[in-house]
């Protein structure tokens, strides 16, 4: 930790870790003046005063025609620009992306601007040894059960709903079912249930019963019961039921097949296999991947900036929020459905983020040390899977490329050190239990690190 104060403002230093420094500033009462200032003037340029050129009204005059919050984010935004450009000059250091800024303390009369900058510096990286690192791989076997259990499903998947006929209902048929608590005027309530999932009582007086029959029940109602004034009471009932379907599946014939684009039966089953195969392929490469990146991250050093990691799991946690808003939960009804409370929740968040940034980073270590390159064949690849992914049709794919370019650039270049990385410690790894995680102690930077004193924007 450094502290200096020269003249025309204070910075502390506080390096929480090898590439992450905090600053935390005290402006001058010259530089809130001249941000000020400054704001004004480039307000002035847009503001037409009667009798004045554009950009020559008198300073005053123009301050009374902005909006004083206008002004104010204005002239901070302009404060802090050019104090933390002198403060990077003046500590010796060149962030390696944008920091994250915290605004303590902001007042034009008292001429009075604090903030704490967050410095994202380089990674530090000391690789450990990446070849020969051991991965135990599961045999991928498919069995007869898996096939036919596959098979049922795509034939339940293409069933048809039909009426139930010359059988009462039975556990899965669908079925509306009105209940009217006996003694009660109206109509009653009408629902749709599966019969089987509803509840105990209901289920039971249900099965049996056919279309628009009726009968007394004594149905106790449970207390997360969709009728809220019924939840949790035990009443004497009348279940009347309006309709019952059942799923028809098709039989599992050539016709069936040929609908799946197989040729019969037996090329079906064959097709259904190899898919089974090769997800099983695929989550066995997944767990041999996760092997070789926790050795890989338990023999490097390596150290990345909070404000990066922190980002990612912003950015992350916002995901989750919009996908839930779309459910109407939030964050902390996710936490408590997972048996978490909030915080527990954006630490996990966090901790995950933190693993996947330092991965990513031995990533491209490892890619710029064996000399790694990207061709056209990558760009086409990936490319294409960003665009399947995205269901972007073909006509659509200049148009796409053209509005996020950017961001497809960067995702086809991680994309391709992942794959070429991956594939090459694949290659140089040997068979073998790999060896159980190393734990060791955080040292004390990394252990400041751990309570960020400013938020990290998220990335847009």
């Amino acid at each position: 930790m450094s502290t200096s104060a020269p003249a025309d403002m204070q910075v502390k230093r506080t390096d929480l870790n090898p590439c992450t420094v905090q600053l935390d500033i005290v402006c001058s009462s010259e530089q809130v003046e001249a941000g000020y200032a400054k704001a004004a003037k480039e307000y002035a340029k847009r503001i037409k005063v009667p009798g004045f050129r554009p950009g020559t009204a008198p300073k005053a005059m123009i301050e009374k025609l902005i909006d004083p919050n206008e002004l104010a984010r204005a002239a901070a935004d302009e404060i802090i620009r050019s104090v933390l450009t002198k403060a990077l000059a003046q500590e010796d250091l060149k962030p390696d992306n944008t920091p994250s800024v915290n605004i303590t303390k902001f007042d034009h009369e008292s001429k009075a601007c604090e903030f704490s900058a967050t410095i994202p510096l380089p990674p530090v990286v000391k690789l450990g040894d990446y070849k020969g690192l051991r991965v135990s791989r599961s045999p991928v076997d498919v069995t007869e059960a898996e096939v036919d259990e596959q098979l049922q499903a795509l034939q339940k998947k293409k069933g048809k709903q039909e009426a139930v006929t010359g059988r009462g209902i039975r556990e899965g048929d669908m079925a509306v079912v009105n209940i009217k608590p006996a003694g009660a005027e109206g109509e009653g309530k009408t629902f749709m249930v599966i019969v089987g999932q509803t509840f105990p009582g209901l289920d039971k007086a249900l099965e049996g019963m056919g279309a628009e029959e009726l009968k007394s029940a004594s149905l106790q109602f449970p207390d997360s019961f969709q009728e809220k004034d019924w939840a949790g009471k035990k009443m004497d009932t009348v279940v009347t039921v309006r309709s019952a379907t059942t799923s028809r599946s098709p039989q599992l014939d050539d016709e069936f097949a040929q609908s799946l684009k197989a040729a019969d039966v037996k090329d079906l089953k064959e097709k259904v296999r190899d898919g089974i195969k090769r997800a099983k392929e695929q989550i066995a490469a997944e767990m041999a991947n996760e092997q070789i990146f926790d050795q890989l991250l338990g023999g490097s050093e390596v150290h990345v900036p909070d404000t990066t990691w922190m980002q990612v799991a912003d950015q992350r946690l916002q995901e989750m929020a919009n996908e839930l808003a779309g459910q109407k939960k939030s964050l902390e009804d996710y936490a408590k459905e997972n048996g978490m409370t909030l915080e527990e929740l954006i630490k996990a968040q966090q901790n995950e983020a933190k693993v996947h940034v330092m991965r990513a980073v031995l990533i491209e270590h490892i890619f710029k040390a064996e000399d790694m390159k990207i061709d056209q064949n990558d760009i086409n690849r990936h490319f294409a899977q960003i665009a399947a992914e995205n269901e972007i049709p073909e006509a659509d794919l200049p148009k796409f490329a053209k509005k996020y370019g950017g961001a497809i650039r960067n995702e086809i270049v991680f994309r391709t050190m992942h794959t070429k990385v991956v594939e090459y410690l694949n290659e140089h790894a040997v068979e073998g239990d790999a060896p159980a995680p190393k734990k060791k102690a955080a040292p004390k930077a990394e252990a400041a690190a751990e309570k960020p004193a400013a938020k990290a924007k998220k990335k847009s």
